[in-house]
């Protein structure tokens, strides 16, 4: 196997890697890799950190191995390599009635990410995380496979799912797709006036899908402000959705500037109506709204971006008031702040998802955006929550074990099956993971 050495970075652009990176495309090739040079795996590097990354060592480019492997129309279970998008899976499926059960924010998101990370989508108060609609995982440690599911293998199985790819190479799995009206959906969008009305909101939607976009600029009286989007399948013709544009070079500092974000958050929060509107879309622009915009990280400049994503519990959702206003007083925030209701679901060890609220936002990487940061991961952890760690590139080795209890547990298993650290990434070597065994 050819190893090429690649200088890459993960969505944020913040942090960098150079590693000799192989790119298989058939199982028997990433096994000749494996038991050649045993290395973690990543796919479309949408995880925006340093999770993908292995400074000086060796990884392996998942995304040739995409092949969809079989589907049974009986119990909506669909066989998938790793590298393999969610986004083409729902255009593909869709039609015929299926989609994934749980989907992130884009569409270029791998099945082998979605499972690294035990993603969530804007149904997770309903359906829990991605890695609870999966039936089984291959796994190849040292090139050889093993398969593991929620009952055969179930410790592994439950290292895998969000284990940011410490268990091996996730070559393939079966996941449990559900059943969908179609290919459109409906969309109700709101506006919501402030913080407390929001919580309200998001407490007592119905609906099936549920996101909030928060203008974080907003203070005083408004602070919280935004725009409530609900959602339900359907069907009927509506118009294909458009074809992406992309950002053909990195954004001047002024363009994210504090005036500049104030102003778009204004004229966006009044985009909808004070009585709301609904409207049919292709399913693609309710779920992956930002895909329309290719390379979208260049807004940030050739800098980049960190995202702050925490989850607090339901007991504790005022410290969210308290985020906002520090937020809003350093006027570093972009005009990307999303907030959603999230149920219990999770499957594995250390999967990010917990009962509460989860705010996420975007700071363009300036001087001051990770000390910002900092207070909020100290905010968030001092109220029992946690940070997601596919976002994170700044979060501190001392809050790993209050934020995630499993730790020891996940640290013991997988220095067992890994006592050499040949899966080892940028991130748990910065969060000492192993250290916790």
């Amino acid at each position: 196997m050819i190893w090429n050495t690649l200088t890459y970075t993960g969505w944020g652009r913040v942090r960098s890697a150079t590693a000799k990176v192989a790119r298989p495309e058939r199982t028997s090739t990433l096994a000749a890799t494996q038991s050649e040079q045993s290395a973690p795996a990543f796919g479309m590097r949408r995880s925006y950190g340093d999770s993908c990354l292995n400074d000086g060592g060796h990884a392996v480019d998942m995304t040739r191995m995409d092949r969809l492997l079989g589907f049974d129309p009986e119990t909506g279970i669909l066989e998938v390599e790793a590298g393999a998008r969610i986004g083409d899976i729902a255009r593909r499926f869709a039609p015929d009635g299926w989609l994934p059960a749980v989907m992130p924010g884009t569409g270029f998101a791998t099945i082998g990410g979605c499972i690294a990370h035990d993603v969530h989508g804007k149904n997770h108060h309903g359906a829990g995380s991605f890695g609870q609609h999966v039936t089984e995982i291959t796994l190849m440690n040292g090139g050889k496979l093993q398969k593991v599911g929620p009952s055969k293998g179930a410790k592994l199985f439950r290292a895998t799912v969000g284990g940011m790819g410490q268990t091996g190479a996730i070559v393939s799995a079966k996941i449990k797709l559900l059943p969908c009206k179609g290919d459109v959906i409906t969309v109700t969008e709101r506006r919501i006036e402030n913080l407390d009305h929001f919580l309200e909101a998001l407490d007592n939607s119905q609906s099936t899908y549920t996101v909030g976009w928060v203008d974080a600029t907003a203070k005083g009286e408004a602070l919280g402000r935004g725009i409530l989007e609900e959602a339900e399948t359907g069907y009927g013709l509506v118009p294909d959705a458009k074809r992406a544009k992309s950002v053909p070079f990195n954004a001047p500092k002024w363009a994210l500037s504090n005036p500049v974000v104030r102003l778009f958050n204004a004229s966006y929060f009044r985009r909808v109506p004070e009585d709301g509107r609904t409207s049919v879309k292709p399913i693609t622009e309710f779920f992956f709204p930002l895909d329309k915009l290719l390379e979208w990280n260049r807004l940030y400049g050739k800098r980049g971006f960190h995202q702050f994503q925490c989850v607090v519990p339901i007991t504790e959702a005022t410290v969210l008031r308290v985020m906002l206003d520090k937020i809003g007083r350093e006027g570093l925030a972009s005009p990307l702040a999303v907030i959603k209701r999230m149920g219990p679901g999770r499957a594995g060890l250390m999967s990010f998802p917990m009962e509460g609220y989860t705010l996420a936002v975007d700071f363009p990487n300036r001087g001051a955006a990770e000390a910002l940061i900092a207070e909020l991961e100290e905010i968030a952890k001092n109220a029992g929550g946690r940070i997601y760690l596919a976002k994170d590139a700044t979060l501190s080795p001392a809050h790993v074990r209050s934020m995630y209890p499993d730790v020891a547990k996940f640290a013991k298993l997988i220095t067992e099956i890994d006592p050499n650290g040949a899966y080892e990434t940028d991130q748990t070597r910065r969060l000492n993971i192993r250290s916790h065994a």
